[in-house]
């Protein structure tokens, strides 16, 4: 034998021998894992090893930071992170003399609190823990609320001092995503996975790093059945919260927004709507509603406002206007003779919204009655032979991209221009009244704030600071365009004639006498089936007021709203309604924007604004509110003189007192008191009454009054 074939011998033997000794020990292994057993002193059966050393395995667990709160303006509570606990106790920790004179105790509260077991069988179960040698017990698998926690931190075993820890109990927290508003904002605000509690959605997607904070790792003993309980000595970090977002949602502005938005839809049976409230001079955001039918309700699914692209129709001849006045094409005034019948125009019938045309008309009205056979006409004079002017003027408007606003899930906007594939003759005519382009609400709703703003184009703003502990990390500032949109005088001519639209328009219903409302119908006919198709609308009014002094920018869109009557489904009658409602309530709620009443120092009120008669402790209080020099210096009743002055009124209780010249609400007390019974005609003051002043009670119980003039 040579040393070749002798070395492959030993090789084999080796190899063999090493087999032999891997199958036993792996032999051995599955035998102790599974088979062997262990009977520690004091217990009466044995267990298996592999029960027994679930109970020590110790791992790297995942300590979840508290994700910050996501605040209203005001500083309510839009998104919060409450914490539920994990009960627990290491039974082991306590002396026997604590432990055996406390352990009653802690029973009797554990089955109070959680109701599922008597207090004897808690006992027993800490008991039994104890005695084989348990270091961790969890008591209930129910997680318990921040104020039960409150409570149980008094009990035996939780309790703790600045001296002393707590003897054995333990509390492990676990955060859950509340929204105390409910479904309010829901889709602006966002909501979270539930697998990996990342934002999904809204503020909580967009702002996820800065929300979430950073998790710990930590050292946690795995215990049988999966139950964690934290190394307190091992090396842990601890989580850093998440940061607080506090944004500029106007909490009463959300519920105005949102009850209006609801009621129209339900009441036109639409697929969906949004408004959107904005702040004219910042940008800031104070009401972002969004609503999607589902069933026989509506929720908030999807957000319309930055994500729901389309055609905005007639609402986008504004930037046609300025366009034209911006190269001095037209000017209010300039007449433009529609004719009574639709136009064509390379094989396209350009129609206004009953069909037809309106005759003749000034560049005002026909911005007001919303023609688009003006439009057309006006456009066919100047930029049909310059489309890349036109085009250019878009993207001035700041219409062509994203307005940037810090959220995620904008659509960019869709238009298009001459170098295009799909560019034809009749693309410049589309688009002068909002065809052949997608754009979106929020993108619209930032044109306009534009031209309520003087020009100056302001990016939309939803969080206005991000704060940690209450102190600010991060402000955001209003971002203001440095270019205008157009120079201040075109910037007036368009201003009038949005309010045009709302005194001689196509908005009329709308008009309001306490303030002026500027803004823009929209109604566009829906693709059904590659084709346009009447009957079928998206409707909205974008506008902002009050007109003269803007302070808010709105947006009220309502898609696809149903009724028999299709003259009834224009913006007109469906969105310009939800402006008017969410604008009279933000109006009456708002006092800033309200026109300061004139001082009347030294002035005496005339006609119905001088009263004749009254209390004197009221009429002393409207006196000083109103600045009236000439205020009673009698008490009680009082009535003015033919010279002005005041005099007492003798009102004596056996005789049927004069009540000529009070109000209604005065006179009646004064008469049912003496128990007369009051007949009453007219509004206002009284005039006369049928018993005469100082006439005896004893037999009189009716008196007739007739009141005349304003209240």
């Amino acid at each position: 034998m040579n040393i070749k074939e002798e070395f492959l011998i030993r090789s084999r033997h080796a190899f063999y021998f090493l087999v032999l000794l891997g199958v036993a020990i792996i032999s051995r292994l599955v035998y102790m894992q599974y088979f062997a057993t262990f009977k520690k002193k004091g217990e009466t059966t044995a267990k298996y090893w592999h029960d027994r050393i679930e109970g020590f395995q110790i791992r790297q667990d995942t300590l979840r930071a508290k994700r910050g709160d996501i605040y209203a303006r005001d500083g309510s509570l839009l998104a919060t992170s409450l914490p539920t606990y994990e009960v627990g106790i290491d039974p082991r920790v306590a002396k026997d003399a604590y432990f055996n004179s406390r352990v009653d105790s802690l029973g009797k509260h554990l089955s109070g609190l959680f109701r599922d077991k008597s207090a004897n069988e808690y006992t027993s179960l800490i008991r039994a823990a104890r005695l084989s040698g348990r270091k961790y017990l969890l008591l209930n698998h129910r997680r318990i609320s921040f104020q039960e926690r409150q409570k149980l931190l008094t009990w035996p075993f939780f309790r703790s001092t600045k001296k002393l820890s707590a003897r054995g109990g333990g509390l492990r927290a676990y955060y859950e995503r509340y929204h105390p508003y409910g479904q309010m904002a829901l889709r602006t605000v966002g909501d979270l996975n539930p697998r990996n509690m990342q934002g999904q959605m809204g503020l909580e997607a967009s702002f996820q790093p800065v929300l979430a904070g950073k998790n710990a790792v930590g050292l946690v003993e795995v215990l049988a059945g999966g139950v964690k309980k934290p190394v307190d000595d091992g090396p842990d970090m601890k989580p850093e919260p998440g940061l607080d977002l506090h944004t500029t949602l106007d909490i009463n502005f959300q519920d105005i927004a949102e009850t209006a938005l609801k009621k129209a839809l339900v009441k036109y049976n639409a697929d969906k709507g949004c408004v959107i409230v904005m702040d004219v001079q910042t940008g800031e955001i104070r009401a972002l509603a969004n609503l999607t039918k589902d069933g026989d309700g509506y929720v908030e699914n999807f957000n319309h406002a930055l994500a729901g692209r389309t055609d905005p129709g007639s609402t986008f001849k504004l930037a046609t206007m300025i366009a034209l006045l911006e190269e001095k094409a037209i000017y209010p005034g300039k007449m433009v003779h529609t004719g009574d019948h639709a136009v064509h125009y390379y094989g396209v019938e350009v129609a206004d919204s009953k069909g037809g045309a309106s005759g003749s008309l000034t560049a005002q009205q026909v911005f007001e009655k919303s023609s688009n056979v003006g439009i057309h006409m006006m456009m066919q004079s100047y930029f049909y032979a310059r489309p890349d002017l036109y085009c250019q003027y878009l993207r001035k408007f700041h219409l062509n991209r994203p307005t940037g606003i810090h959220m995620k899930g904008e659509a960019p906007p869709f238009m298009r221009n001459p170098d295009m594939k799909g560019w034809s003759k009749t693309s410049l005519t589309f688009m002068s009244y909002g065809y052949e382009m997608q754009l979106t609400p929020l993108q619209m709703l930032t044109f306009y704030n534009a031209v309520a703003n003087d020009g100056k184009w302001v990016r939309p703003m939803l969080v206005k600071q991000v704060k940690l502990a209450g102190e600010v990390v991060e402000e955001t500032q209003p971002y203001v365009s440095p270019n205008p949109i157009a120079k201040p005088e075109t910037i007036r001519l368009v201003k009038k004639m949005l309010e045009g639209v709302v005194t001689h328009g196509t908005a009329r219903n709308i008009l309001d006498t306490n303030y002026s409302i500027a803004g823009k119908t929209g109604t566009a006919q829906k693709i059904i089936g590659g084709k346009y198709q009447k009957g079928y609308y998206y409707t909205s009014f974008i506008g902002y007021f009050p007109a003269d002094h803007p302070k808010y920018s709105m947006i009220a869109m309502v898609d696809n709203p149903r009724g028999e009557n299709i003259n009834l489904l224009y913006a007109g009658s469906v969105s310009a309604p939800v402006f008017k409602a969410v604008a009279d309530r933000i109006y009456a709620y708002d006092t800033d924007i309200h026109a300061p009443m004139r001082a009347r120092k030294n002035k005496r009120p005339q006609g119905a604004m001088l009263a004749s008669a009254g209390y004197a402790d009221d009429l002393h209080t409207i006196g000083t509110e109103l600045n009236i020099a000439t205020q009673p210096a009698a008490e009680g009743w009082v009535r003015r003189g033919s010279g002005g002055d005041w005099k007492s009124m003798p009102v004596r209780k056996d005789q049927v007192p004069d009540v000529r010249g009070l109000p209604l609400r005065d006179a009646l007390p004064l008469l049912e008191n003496r128990g007369l019974r009051v007949v009453a005609q007219g509004r206002g003051k009284v005039v006369s009454q049928s018993l005469e002043p100082g006439k005896s009670l004893a037999n009189n119980r009716q008196i007739e009054l007739t009141l005349q003039g304003s209240r």
